[in-house]
């Protein structure tokens, strides 16, 4: 038997890069995102032209309706609301609620009538963000700092109270091919601004969907459920040195447009206020993985060498 697994969220990052990996190992993998058809980037990959099926997650009935039609063997869970500032809004709150709290506990209750597993996807900001020691996967100190982190955590609770099947990924500063991310935002300043400044006392380390989907392919292989922390290897860095890396690499890649870019560090305080409060620990413990046999990520170095050979700048 093909293992048959649901994603949501293809129209993003990570969502994407799941798909083409299960049709790397030959299951049957449908895409779902919000929209009629799939909206995405058109690039040729093989999510571009899978089984894909509209459903609003938020919608009780749709998602009994298309989770019961499926029947998936898992679901991949990669559909949220992650624009962090824009969640601390009044007009917004209640959308962000509603996609991340009630949209994951909908799926988690289909799920469990059905038998399936699940994967969700969530971040080192259910956590306070503070001190300098690496948060591991079963500490439940949670202590959002802001809305994202708040319904991020009611998603998790909703998954984890309601399932036994299930996998619970903590991930920090996303990057992939299919959305917006801090470095196509820092490629695209650096064209235009001679001096950028960026944050150095807010610690982690960035995750790249190409290696991370792997991992997650590498999972609903087994039984081996609870939380995880996953990140690409490397070591942890600021902001700051993820930014000179970057633009490191961009010039060894030949974009010598950006050596005239000069990088300041500055303090979180120094930089101004975001609307959401940052964590200044996103350290995230991976040993788990290892202990569950499970293989890291390659280091972030090396994903950025690969990820700046995948896209247009």
């Amino acid at each position: 038997m093909r293992m048959k697994v649901l994603v949501t969220g293809v129209a993003g990052q990570l969502g994407h890069d799941v798909m083409n990996e299960l049709a790397k190992r030959g299951y049957e993998g449908i895409g779902s995102d919000i929209k009629d058809t799939y909206s995405g980037i058109p690039d040729g990959t093989a999510v571009v032209t899978m089984p894909y099926v509209p459903m609003d997650i938020t919608d009780k009935a749709s998602v009994e309706k298309v989770l019961k039609e499926v029947n998936p063997d898992v679901v991949v869970h990669c559909a949220a609301w992650t624009a962090v500032d824009l969640a601390e809004e009044e007009d917004k709150k209640e959308t962000v609620r509603k996609v991340n709290a009630e949209g994951t506990r909908n799926i988690a209750l289909v799920c469990k009538d059905l038998g399936c597993k699940m994967v969700y996807i969530s971040t080192d900001y259910v956590f306070d963000g503070q001190g300098t020691k690496p948060w591991e996967p079963d500490c439940k100190d949670y202590k959002p700092l802001n809305v994202y982190g708040e319904t991020k955590l009611e998603g998790e609770l909703a998954v984890s109270e309601n399932l036994e099947k299930y996998f619970i990924v903590r991930i920090a500063w996303v990057f992939g091919k299919n959305g917006k991310n801090f470095i196509k935002t820092m490629l695209n300043l650096g064209k235009t601004h001679d001096q950028l400044r960026v944050v150095s006392d807010q610690i982690g380390t960035p995750t790249y969907t190409l290696d991370l989907a792997v991992l997650l392919v590498d999972m609903i292989e087994t039984e081996k459920y609870g939380y995880y922390h996953a990140t690409n290897e490397g070591g942890y860095i600021s902001w700051y040195d993820f930014t000179k890396e970057i633009f490191r690499q961009a010039i060894e890649a030949g974009h010598k447009e950006y050596e005239k870019v000069t990088v300041t560090p500055v303090t979180t305080e120094e930089y101004g206020v975001s609307k959401a409060k940052r964590p200044f620990n996103s350290r995230l413990d991976k040993s788990k993985l290892t202990a569950n046999g499970f293989n890291l990520l390659p280091t972030w170095q090396d994903a950025v060498k690969r990820y700046l050979a995948e896209i247009d700048f």
